[in-house]
């Protein structure tokens, strides 16, 4: 390897600051600079180091080293959290914008549209780590996976990132949710208040703040491990939180449920808080998950909106056998809601609402990016960005079309971040291209 050569591999590495070549000796280099650590290869521990009382003499560390793997596994992992590039993955979405007429002029002045909501967001919280590390293989006293921890990142998710999507849209972003008091909701109180959105929370002092790890390697997660609580609020602060969302509800244009069966929406406050809403014109929509433990979509009543996965739709009407457009009439239906958006994960989704006419359809919507890195937020930016733009007036074909959007961005990265903007103009401009 060529000098010039070992230079530019040295400037490419994220520790680096500065590298140059040296023209004069190595020890008038180090008294000139005095670095407070040198680091030579392991070969020269052994023998006679001419730099080590220069180093000595102002109180530097001489160390000898011969690299540390670790540091190329950072790297890398820092670009897999990194922002994504814009993805080439829209296409003709196998006709869907086509049979639905969808214009990509009407869709920008839908986003702009979307940025004059004030938008309530009530539901559990969530704090998501992600631990990446590095893997060192089977144990060899249990067949159990070995790995190294080397960084984590931590997001807010849950109803949190729901708000945080919302306001990254412009919107004004209000949050109602349950804390635990700990650290924990410190944090995500911190977070949201650097995302500019406006937290109300009640502090169970019976359960921690929820907070899911994820430990990952090569790209994918190994392990999962939830520090939480599930049981109802008590009805002393489900009434208290019921309050403080009725004497806002006057302001408020949309109203979401981001239901994760925590305990922090009873049934008895939703009837209250709906019943409000309903009163005052509110539109509300509500995505109930249950990635495993048991929900039902179908109990929040009359909403314009409700957007479970097929397993979701399937525990709320006790069906596992019918075709899914049976099963999305049956759960409209049974909800009383305006519009269904089923999530199908890499199948895309099934959409069902009214067509021109006036008559209810279904249509399925493929998945607007295969190579997905990460799908965990995938149905929140979906759930925010179609009910914004129903809201705004947008029928329920443009407004999984651009859901359909947000959850390609989504999910082209690692980690719970709200959308970007100018990632969706971006891709929105590609459509006709």
């Amino acid at each position: 390897m060529t000098g010039a050569m070992r230079l530019e591999g040295v400037r490419a590495l994220s520790i680096v600051d500065h590298a140059f070549v040296m023209d004069t000796r190595v020890a008038d280099v180090i008294s000139e600079l005095r670095p407070d650590f040198v680091v030579k290869g392991k070969e020269f521990e052994g023998g006679f180091n001419p730099e080590a009382a220069v180093v000595e003499n102002y109180g530097g560390k001489l160390i000898f080293s011969s690299g540390d793997m670790q540091f190329a596994s950072v790297d890398l992992l820092r670009q897999e959290l990194a922002a994504a590039p814009p993805l080439p993955l829209l296409g003709d979405a196998e006709g869907y914008p086509a049979r639905h007429g969808l214009a990509v002029r009407t869709m920008h002045s839908l986003l702009n549209k979307m940025a004059t909501l004030r938008v309530a967001v009530v539901g559990d919280i969530i704090v998501d780590d992600y631990i990446m590390c590095d893997p060192l293989g089977m144990s060899q006293e249990d067949p159990t996976i070995v790995v190294s921890p080397i960084e984590t990142q931590t997001f807010v998710g849950g109803a949190a990132i729901v708000a945080a999507h919302a306001r990254s849209f412009g919107a004004k972003a209000t949050l109602f949710t349950v804390f635990g008091a700990d650290e924990t909701a410190e944090y995500a109180r911190d977070s949201l208040k650097k995302m500019n959105v406006d937290v109300h929370g009640v502090v169970d002092e019976t359960r921690p703040t929820t907070r899911k790890q994820r430990y990952r390697a090569l790209d994918k997660t190994l392990l999962r491990v939830n520090l939480m609580r599930q049981h109802a609020i008590s009805k002393q602060l489900a009434d208290q939180l019921s309050k403080e969302i009725i004497a806002i509800l006057p302001d408020v244009d949309l109203l979401l449920f981001s239901d994760f069966n925590y305990g922090c929406l009873p049934q008895d406050l939703v009837n209250t808080i709906a019943a409000e809403a309903r009163r005052l014109g509110v539109m509300m929509t509500a995505d109930s998950q249950a990635s495993s433990q048991m929900a039902d979509i179908s109990r929040f009543k009359g909403m314009g909106l409700i957007t479970p996965t097929e397993r979701e739709a399937r525990l709320a009407m006790r069906d596992t056998a019918s075709g899914l457009a049976v099963l999305v009439t049956d759960l409209r239906q049974a909800a009383a809601a305006e519009n269904v958006l089923i999530t199908l994960g890499e199948g895309g989704m099934m959409v069902h609402g009214r067509s021109r006419d006036g008559e209810y359809m279904t249509d399925r919507l493929p998945a607007l990016n295969a190579t997905p890195k990460d799908v965990a937020g995938a149905g929140d930016s979906v759930f925010t960005s179609a009910s914004m733009a129903i809201c705004t007036g947008a029928d329920i074909w443009l407004a999984s079309y651009l859901g359909g959007i947000a959850a390609a961005i989504q999910v082209s990265r690692i980690g719970n971040i709200p959308l970007d903007l100018n990632d969706i103009r971006y891709e929105i401009n590609q459509i006709d291209r």
